[in-house]
C-alpha cells in the first residue's frame, strides 16, 4: 500500500500464468506472496492495468519466447502511462533466458527463475528503490514451493505438490535443465499440508510433481508413493484423492494395488505414453517398450475396471516414419484411452531433439496429427457411450461448463474424472457439493444427465466455497494450501510437470 495525502491507495497485480500445472502452483504462491507483502488481485479483465504485473513463463514450445515478448511490448504504452507500474518475468523461460529479457525489453523491472519464486516481493521493493532491473537467478532450490504463502483459486480442490525437479533425461523436454534435479517432500509435511487443507473444507486434492510416482527416489523408499496413496485414504473428510503425471518406467504393481484398495484414491489414471514405436521411444530416451505400456494399462483395467485412462502422445518426433506413426496408432487403438493431450512435435531449444536428424516437415506432422485426432474423437466417443446409464456421484465445479447459464445446468467431475453436465436440481447447489445423477447421453468430450437429480448432498466444500464468496477480499495471503484450476483440471492440454508431460 502507499499514501497519497490522507488517502491510503492499494497496490494491485496480475499474475499471468503459461505453462504447465507446476507453473499454476507457482501462481497461486506468487499471489499469495504479493498478497501477503500488502497488493491486492486486480479486477477480473483488467489486462494489464495493475500496479505489478507478473509473468510466469513456460520454455517448452518453439515459440514460447515471441509470445512473451509479444506481450511485454503491449505492456510498454501502459507502464510509461502508470508511474511505479512494475513488470516481473518468472517461470522456466527466465531460467533460461536469464540475460536477455532486460536486454530485449529494458522496461521490465524485475528477473527471477523457477528456484527463487520467494524473493519476489523483495526484488520489487529492491527494483523500485534503486530504480534499476533487478535479476536473480538462483541453480537450486532455496524453498519448496509448499512453504511459501499462498491464495488458492478453489475452496474445495487443491493440487499439493510432493516433489518438484525431475530425474529424466527425455530428448524432447527442457525442464529438467530448468527445474532440476527431483527433490522429495517429507511424508509428514505432505500429510500435515493435506489435513490442513481438509480442515478448511478441501474434499479433494491433486498429488503434483514433473515425474510423480518416481517419489521416494530421494528418499531411499521405492515403494513410498503407493505408501502416500493408502496414508492420504485414512484422512477423514478427504473425498477424492488424484495423481499427475505418473512415469511408466516408474509404475510399479504396488501403487495400482493401493490406487484399488483406496476408497478415496479416484479411478482415473494419466499415464503419458508420447509414442507407440519402440524405435520413436527409444530416440526420446524413453525406458519403457509399447509392450511395456500396454501391460501398465491392462493390469490396471484388471484392478479398477471402471478407470478412465488418458495419456500424451507426441506426433512427427524426428525420424518418425509412417510405420513407426502406424504403431502409434495401434497402441492407441488396444489401450482406447478415455481421451489424448495430442501434440505436434515442436523443436525446444537446448534439447537434444531439436538437434536431430530427420525433423519430420510441417505438412507431414499436421496430416498425421489429423488422423491420429480423429481416431482418438472416435475412440473417446465409443468410451463415453459407456458410461450411458451409470448412475454417477458429480462433484459441482466451478466455472467448468461454459454454456451452464443458457442450458440452465451445472457441470462437475465424476469420480473418473469425466466432463459432466447436468440439470439443474430444485434446491441450491455450491461448488464442491455433490449431486448424484444418472447419465444419459455421451458425447465425445462430456456426459450428459437430463433427468432429475437422484440426491444432492451438501459438503463442508461448498460450506467452504461459500464462506469464501460470501466475505471481502483480503489483503492477505492465506498460508497453507495447494493451487488448483476450480476442480484440478481434466488434465487440460498443459499437464503434467512440462507442457509435453512426463
Amino acid at each position: 500500500m502507499r499514501t497519497e495525502g490522507e488517502a491510503t491507495v492499494v497496490k494491485t497485480y496480475e499474475v499471468r500464468t503459461y505453462g504447465c500445472q507446476m507453473n499454476v502452483h507457482d501462481s497461486e504462491r506468487l499471489s499469495g506472496l504479493l498478497e501477503d507483502a500488502g497488493y491486492v488481485r486486480a479486477p477480473q479483465g483488467s489486462d494489464g492495468d495493475a500496479d505489478v504485473v507478473v509473468f510466469n513463463t513456460c520454455a517448452v514450445r518453439e515459440n514460447a519466447d515471441n509470445k512473451l515478448y509479444g506481450n511485454l511490448g503491449r505492456l510498454a504504452p501502459m507502464k510509461t502511462k502508470r508511474p511505479g507500474m512494475q513488470i516481473a518475468v518468472g517461470g522456466c523461460l527466465a531460467q533460461k533466458d536469464r540475460d536477455t529479457i532486460v536486454d530485449r525489453a529494458p522496461w521490465v523491472d524485475v528477473v527471477f527463475g523457477t528456484h527463487n519464486i520467494g524473493k519476489l516481493p523483495v526484488l520489487l521493493e529492491r527494483a523500485r528503490i534503486q530504480e534499476e532491473a533487478q535479476i536473480e537467478i538462483a541453480e537450486s532450490l532455496e524453498a519448496f514451493p509448499s512453504t511459501l504463502p499462498t491464495r488458492r483459486e478453489s475452496a474445495y480442490a487443491a493440487w499439493v505438490s510432493i516433489s518438484v525437479g525431475c530425474n529424466n533425461t527425455c530428448t524432447f523436454c527442457i525442464v529438467p535443465a530448468l527445474r532440476g534435479k527431483e527433490e522429495d517432500r517429507r511424508p509428514g509435511d505432505i500429510l500435515a499440508e493435506v489435513e490442513a487443507l481438509v480442515a478448511e473444507g478441501v474434499s479433494e486434492i491433486t498429488l503434483l510433481g514433473q515425474n510423480v510416482n518416481a517419489y521416494g527416489s530421494d528418499l531411499g523408499d521405492r515403494e513410498a508413493f503407493s505408501k502416500l496413496l493408502r496414508a492420504c485414504g485414512a484422512i477423514e473428510g478427504l473425498e477424492r484423492v488424484r495423481f499427475t503425471s505418473p512415469h511408466p518406467r516408474d509404475f510399479t504393481d504396488d501403487v495400482i494395488a493401493a490406487m484399488a484398495e483406496t476408497p478415496n484414491v479416484m479411478p482415473q489414471l494419466h499415464m503419458p505414453m508420447q509414442s507407440g514405436s519402440d524405435t520413436i521411444l527409444k530416440a526420446m530416451r524413453r525406458s519403457y517398450r509399447q509392450e511395456r505400456f500396454l501391460g501398465i494399462i491392462e493390469k490396471v483395467r484388471a484392478a479398477i475396471p471402471h478407470a478412465a485412462i488418458s495419456t500424451d502422445i507426441i506426433v512427427g518426433f524426428p525420424g518418425e516414419t509412417e510405420e513407426d506413426f502406424q504403431q502409434t496408432m495401434h497402441a492407441v487403438r488396444e489401450a482406447r484411452f478415455a481421451n489424448a493431450f495430442t501434440f505436434q512435435y515442436s523443436k525446444r531449444p537446448g534439447t537434444p531433439a531439436a538437434d536431430m536428424e530427420g525433423q519430420i516437415p510441417k505438412e507431414v506432422v499436421q496430416e498425421r496429427y489429423m488422423r491420429l485426432v480423429a481416431l482418438q474423437e472416435e475412440i473417446s466417443w465409443e468410451e463415453n457411450k459407456t458410461q450411458v446409464g451409470r448412475t454417477l456421484e458429480v462433484m459441482v465445479a466451478e466455472g467448468e461448463g461454459r454454456k451452464d447459464g443458457a442450458t440452465h445446468r451445472l457441470s462437475g467431475r465424476a469420480p473418473d474424472n469425466r466432463l459432466v453436465h447436468f440439470t439443474k436440481p430444485g434446491e441450491e447447489v455450491r461448488p464442491g457439493d455433490v449431486v448424484t445423477v444418472e447419465i444419459t447421453y455421451a458425447a465425445p468430450h462430456h456426459l450428459l444427465a437430463e433427468g432429475p437429480a437422484q440426491a444432492v448432498r451438501r459438503t463442508r466444500a461448498g460450506d467452504a466455497w461459500e464462506k469464501r464468496n460470501a466475505a471481502p477480499a483480503q489483503p492477505k495471503g492465506v498460508l497453507l494450501g495447494i493451487p488448483t484450476l476450480g476442480v484440478p483440471a481434466p488434465l487440460p492440454v498443459t499437464t503434467s510437470g512440462c507442457a509435453v508431460p512426463s
